[in-house]
């Protein structure tokens, strides 16, 4: 039991592959909330839709206590504008997915050394086997909270975006990259890291995805008692003293 809990995320979701029985799998995470009819409605699509094979969705966004953060507008909806982006950002929220079991199982499951994006990997290498789709609807509710294994990729450093990066555009990771991976992750692994990175994160999103610029400035000063060498965390917190619309446009400049 203690070799699979240290064995990563990739090697339970195999396991969980292997066990189940259904033409379809559903991803869901624990603390996330779905609507009543989410099943309902992306099974109906892959079995009117044959050529399809993964069906994801929008969704909304919510902090640790149910509090709403933000609605999320998935990159894409139809399989060409997800293609368009599939090599620049993950174009589904990993929880929103159903999908065809045998495809994804010819495509070799999940991989055990891709730490933390094994979901935007498993996209990647799934693609030649059929088409994608994310329903402009939102049918769940994901919440962010610190105890989360993935937290801000701001927050892991250029190191582990950069090699992240490179495994997505070849299309596979190597045991010794799986080690590099998980190198930097043992290293960020621990409470305050990850208190920080999510109240970084929800700081950001109560000023400009939902401006509420008093809640934003209690996460971020949070974040920033708890690092305090952090300049973004500083910059946030002062934009929040700033008009709504100039942040807005700020943010539309922003890569």
């Amino acid at each position: 039991m203690i070799e699979e809990q240290q064995a990563g995320i990739g090697f339970a979701l195999n396991k969980g592959l292997r066990e189940a029985k259904g033409e379809y799998i559903a991803r869901f995470d624990a603390d996330d909330i779905c609507s009543e009819d989410r099943l309902e409605k992306q099974v109906i699509f892959l079995q009117n839709n044959t050529g399809y094979i993964l069906c994801g969705s929008d969704a909304e966004y919510i902090a640790e206590n149910g509090e709403h953060l933000f609605y999320f507008r998935c990159i894409g909806h139809t399989h060409e504008e997800i293609m368009q982006q599939l090599y620049v950002y993950c174009p589904f929220i990993h929880s929103s997915v159903m999908y065809r079991k045998d495809a994804v199982v010819k495509a070799g499951r999940y991989s055990t050394d891709a730490h933390n994006f094994e979901d935007y990997l498993l996209w990647v290498r799934l693609v030649k086997y059929g088409k994608y789709c994310n329903l402009p609807e939102r049918l769940l509710k994901v919440r962010f909270n610190p105890s989360s294994v993935t937290i801000d990729e701001k927050w892991r450093g250029l190191r582990f975006r950069r090699l992240k990066r490179k495994i997505i555009h070849q299309g596979y990771v190597t045991p010794a990259e799986g080690e590099k991976l998980l190198s930097i992750i043992r290293e960020q692994d621990n409470k305050k890291i990850k208190e920080g990175a999510y109240y970084a994160l929800c700081g950001k999103k109560f000023l400009v995805n939902n401006h509420q610029p008093v809640k934003a400035r209690s996460h971020l000063a949070r974040a920033i008692r708890i690092h305090p060498l952090r300049a973004d965390n500083y910059a946030f917190f002062m934009l929040s003293y700033l008009p709504k619309p100039f942040i807005n446009w700020l943010h539309s400049k922003s890569p």
